[in-house]
């Protein structure tokens, strides 16, 4: 399965893209990082400037239809910035409207938030989220991690970088399970 894993071109917390992307290539997946903008991608890990990856494909270039699930990684400033690029979140609002699985940990929910997916639905994030999610509709629980199926796809989220292990093993039954239908 090809996997989307959207990020901002700076801001995104390295851990939670680099865990779940080796595991999604370990598991014989194959992921992609899109971006806003074609060149890098500036991680880092928490305040401090990590490393840089290269962007493979761009927003409003590729389609939602091409991928098989969504990641969102998480990061302060990352979803900051994808909620105000509309193309971001029409690209994240496709993969709700395909019915295709999407996984977001951290501050990620920021941009479902944004592409108001999180009506009805039951998800967990970085506390601070907590009213955005419940303002949006949606119900904040607090829990390692949460999968909700009360929707048009499933969702995978998670709180924090502690719970990556947990994060990383529930996206991939999902994924691959919807990839099976």
């Amino acid at each position: 399965m090809r996997i989307a894993f959207l990020t901002a071109p700076e801001g995104v917390e390295q851990i939670e893209l680099t865990d779940p992307w080796q595991a999604a290539a370990d598991a014989g997946h194959e992921p992609v990082l899109v971006s806003t903008k074609p060149g890098e991608v500036q991680a880092f890990d928490h305040l401090d400037k990590g490393d840089t990856f290269a962007v493979q494909e761009v927003v409003g270039e590729v389609p939602a239809e091409s991928f098989g699930g969504l990641v969102l990684p998480g990061g302060v400033a990352n979803p900051d910035f994808l909620r105000t690029d509309e193309r971001a979140v029409s690209f994240v609002q496709d993969f709700f409207e395909r019915g295709l699985p999407v996984a977001a940990i951290c501050h990620a929910p920021w941009t479902l938030v944004e592409a108001d997916v999180v009506r009805g639905r039951v998800l967990t994030s970085w506390p601070s989220l907590r009213t955005d999610i419940r303002n949006a509709g949606g119900t904040w629980v607090d829990e390692q991690v949460k999968i909700c199926d009360h929707g048009p796809n499933k969702l995978v989220t998670s709180r924090k970088p502690d719970d990556l292990k947990a994060f990383c093993e529930a996206f991939l039954d999902v994924f691959t399970k919807e990839a099976a239908r």
